[in-house]
């Protein structure tokens, strides 16, 4: 298997480029060409195609998937002595975006299996202060949308959904970004949907919140001159709105790729005792933006350490769950209890996962999987 003797990276963007080479050096050349490169028609472009994709009216591209989530906050008004409630085991750009609009991060536990927000979980957190809810779908997955946004309801909070690795999941028929008060995405160049640098968008149903955040995310204008708020500077560049649109174009013939090739990994790596496949749930279908096995803790290290000795990259997210983070717990003062965040992050592994991961490739991986927990 000569050919298999290369590094099988986590993620291969490398490939990605190749298979759309000339396409994507087109868009490039197009906007240097132009000399606009901050705003423009590539922008609007950008915007309009995925908000169609999303199957929302508006959509605001900005500078990253932080940023995003921070504007959304903002344009719903959340601020000093508010609460936001947020999933326990999360990247941390979740946790930062509350605090640095000035709220107060809650975190709840997840559902073991979706990896995602409970709505039980919620309730149990929850206080008078509690102004907005951020499900994170986690890993590809939306979480279960359907009892959150009844809780919210009732309740009379918010919902920010952070669809950073879920450009395309569905929820009951419904796209990610398009269930939620407001939609939030990163196009970080390892995402499903990704920039060749930082980029991000918010996605909403709703008109004044799409003016809002659009004014915020630029400088608090609507026109050059004309600064309406206090705002900020958290614009798309052209160059990534061209390499977006491009790639836009393939996304959903890529995230197929992924369930087939997720569905392979769960048939060559189901029969194995030790290990924990991902769930496939109808309700919630996922564009696998990571594929992630469980291993027993005392086993992780070791299966990380053996694959990459055959050359094969895996990773950890995430290795620390937010409740025990130490900007969690030294600098904020968060106590508190996530047994299933907690344990997860001792165990999840993901394994190399990209549309142009070959049959060959899986097969070479799981086959050392397999001689790890048969030795």
């Amino acid at each position: 298997m000569s050919s298999l003797s290369k590094h099988i990276p986590l993620v291969d963007l490398v490939a990605q480029y190749y298979s759309i080479q000339s396409e994507m050096d087109d868009a490039i050349s197009g906007v240097i060409h132009s000399g606009r490169f901050i705003g423009g028609e590539e922008v609007k472009k950008f915007a309009i195609k995925f908000a169609g994709f999303s199957n929302v009216p508006y959509c605001v591209p900005c500078a990253n998937g932080t940023d995003s989530l921070e504007i959304a906050l903002a344009a719903l008004g959340i601020g000093k002595g508010d609460e936001v409630i947020i999933p326990a085991f999360s990247f941390v750009a979740t946790l930062e975006a509350v605090c640095n609009i000035g709220a107060t991060p809650v975190l709840c536990d997840i559902d073991p299996i979706r990896y995602t927000m409970d709505a039980r979980n919620v309730e149990a957190v929850m206080t008078e202060k509690t102004k907005a809810i951020i499900p994170v779908h986690l890993y590809g997955q939306m979480a279960d949308m359907h009892p959150l946004m009844l809780l919210a309801g009732v309740n009379n909070f918010y919902v920010i959904e952070d669809a950073a690795q879920a450009h395309g999941a569905e929820y009951n028929g419904q796209i990610a970004g398009s269930i939620g008060h407001m939609g939030s995405f990163s196009f970080y160049p390892g995402k499903n949907l990704g920039a060749y640098g930082d980029a991000g968008a918010i996605t909403t149903n709703d008109e004044q919140l799409y003016n809002l955040a659009f004014k915020i995310a630029n400088h608090g204008r609507t026109s050059k001159y004309d600064h309406e708020i206090v705002g900020r500077n958290s614009r798309m560049d052209s160059l990534q709105a061209a390499v977006l649109s491009v790639k836009l174009a393939h996304l959903r013939e890529w995230n197929k790729r992924r369930f087939e090739i997720a569905n392979r990994y769960i048939q060559l790596l189901e029969d194995i005792e030790q290990i924990t496949v991902p769930v496939i749930n109808d309700q919630s279908k996922s564009v696998y933006h990571l594929f992630v096995i469980r291993v027993p803790k005392s086993k992780r290290d070791d299966l990380m350490k053996y694959l990459a000795k055959h050359s094969i990259e895996t990773g950890i997210h995430y290795p620390i769950s937010l409740s025990k983070l130490k900007v969690t717990t030294e600098q904020l003062k968060i106590v508190t209890n996530c047994p299933q965040s907690e344990k997860a992050s001792e165990e999840v592994v993901s394994l190399p996962m990209y549309p142009e991961l070959t049959e060959a490739q899986q097969e070479y991986i799981c086959n050392h999987i397999q001689d790890f927990f048969s030795t």
